[in-house]
């Protein structure tokens, strides 16, 4: 008899500080077929657990919906009750087993841990069938997480490259526990440590180390599963912060030893996941250097204080002006987000001399911070219409529209100017309006990471950029008005013991 299994994606990394709303709409979401359809073939989870369940299992599949946003504020109390009723509604029909691609870090109207909250719904609905859950190496763990699922696995790199093999990892394991080859148990540790995400990258330092670890644990005996959780800091809730979980076969002990043991591992080396910010003026001194240099290629200037895949608004525009200020020139800017200005612009027209105020349009309510937009004066080159497909490695093959998109050239910089907030993943982002950008001095990038794989190696080097007064994801933690989170925590608090 063919087992049935429902899969779904639901995604959303909620930076509580961000000043962007989360409704409905933001996550474009799919359902039924049609979510099949988006996910069938895609380097996602979902899409290994499609493949694991049709290809291996030879079972039928029920995909209630796909739904991704991009990192933003706290979600809609609407949306995450449509989302979650359309995977219990498929859950309510029967199924023998379940198969989640989430994110970890979601915090929801009347629901602050998203995750935890929908697989204790589920739990409580199927007691008996078994679930596995594909997370992202930023989520925020929680007892309710762990306590609900039987399988949790974590994405092993930043910038994210292996959603795939994160999904054919826990989905194998659930085939193995279908067919009582295992019987998963998992065990999991949370630090009092609040780790920033430039500190998570996979391929130096301290995370590095974590990871490794995570690896050579998983060919000890009996070990199915580590996880390294570097959390998301700016999700202002109690579960904030890194982990690690475990899934082993059979004995939780051994589950448990393992998690305290790189626990461990990780706190002493706590200071490698803390990011201290410099002072704007001296990352551009590093950055004017770093172009003198002879050999050709630009300086990647990266504004991590408005990353749109952290929550951040897209518009501001401190590390801009101070740019400009320093005498900067040959600068490729965006995409900035600004559909005010889109419209003014391309009402002017190519080949228009306009000045406008650009930028610093959004109120940034949660740090208490108003910036006044700068009024700037350059000629519409282009007016694109900011569609284009990405080469990857990140989201291979996915269509970006950034709406109806301008270049605006004020002389020292060209400026990509969007009707949508897109993460610089992709060359894309300059190339569809006409710029080259192996041939400017600087290219400045909303950006903490996912910029890297295809910037970088066409690039002289980079300087990440913070800025001073403050924006929607920093890396700063004194600039925003933590409430709920654990208390006391490090680095928040000096005087934290971890037994």
């Amino acid at each position: 008899m063919s087992r049935k299994i429902v899969i779904a994606r639901f995604n959303h990394e909620t930076n509580t500080f961000s000043p962007i709303e989360t409704p409905l709409r933001a996550f474009a979401p799919m359902w039924n077929e049609d979510a099949y359809r988006d996910q069938k073939g895609a380097r996602t989870a979902m899409g290994a657990f499609l493949d694991i369940a049709e290809s291996v299992l030879g079972a039928s599949v029920v995909t209630p919906v796909a739904a991704t946003a991009n990192p933003s504020g706290i979600v809609a109390a609407a949306a995450y009750d449509a989302i979650c009723g359309s995977i219990l509604a498929a859950i309510a029909e029967g199924c023998d087993a379940i198969m989640l691609d989430l994110h970890g870090a979601m915090v929801a109207e009347q629901a602050e841990d998203g995750e935890g909250n929908l697989l204790e719904k589920i739990r409580q609905m199927a007691p008996g069938v078994p679930v596995c859950v594909a997370l992202d190496l930023h989520g925020n763990l929680t007892q309710k997480m762990v306590a609900n699922c039987d399988i949790i696995v974590s994405f092993k790199t930043y910038p994210h490259i292996d959603m795939y093999e994160t999904g054919a990892h826990a989905g194998g394991l659930l085939v193995e526990m279908l067919e009582k080859r295992i019987q998963p148990v998992m065990a999991w540790c949370q630090l009092p440590l609040l780790s920033h995400t430039l500190m998570s990258n996979t391929s130096v330092s301290a995370m590095q180390r974590a990871v490794n670890a995570a690896l050579a644990a998983e060919t000890e005996p009996g070990i199915l599963a580590v996880s390294i959780m570097a959390g998301f800091s700016l999700a202002d809730f109690e579960g904030a912060g890194m982990s690690v979980v475990v899934v082993a076969d059979r004995h939780v002990d051994s589950a448990a030893v393992v998690a305290a043991r790189i626990s461990h591992q990780i706190w002493e080396d706590r200071e490698g996941f803390i990011y201290t910010s410099e002072p704007l003026a001296r990352s551009l001194q590093r950055a004017q250097a770093l172009a003198a240099v002879p050999g050709g290629g630009p300086v990647l200037l990266l504004d991590h204080s408005d990353n749109v895949m952290s929550g951040g608004s897209c518009d501001t525009m401190d590390v801009l002006e101070a740019v400009l200020q320093a005498g900067l020139t040959g600068i490729a800017v965006g995409p900035l987000w600004d559909p005010e200005s889109v419209a003014q612009l391309v009402a002017a027209g190519v080949g228009a001399k306009v000045s406008l105020a650009l930028g610093n349009k959004t109120l940034l309510k949660a740090q208490g911070l108003t910036k006044t937009p700068p009024v700037l004066t350059g000629v519409v080159r282009v007016i694109s219409s900011g569609e284009f497909c990405v080469r990857g490695p990140i989201y291979t093959g996915s269509k970006v529209n950034m709406g109806r998109t301008v270049l605006f050239d004020i002389g020292a910089a060209e400026i990509v100017v969007t009707e949508e907030r897109v993460e610089p993943f992709d060359l894309g982002v300059y190339t569809c309006v006409g710029i080259e950008p192996a041939e400017k001095a600087y290219l400045l990038l909303k950006s903490r990471m996912y910029c890297r794989p295809v910037f970088e190696p066409l690039s002289k080097g980079l300087v990440e950029c913070d800025s001073d007064s403050g924006g929607p994801t920093s890396s700063n933690y004194s600039l925003f008005p933590f409430k709920k989170i654990r208390r006391p925590i490090y680095p928040l608090d000096s005087a934290v013991d971890f037994p």
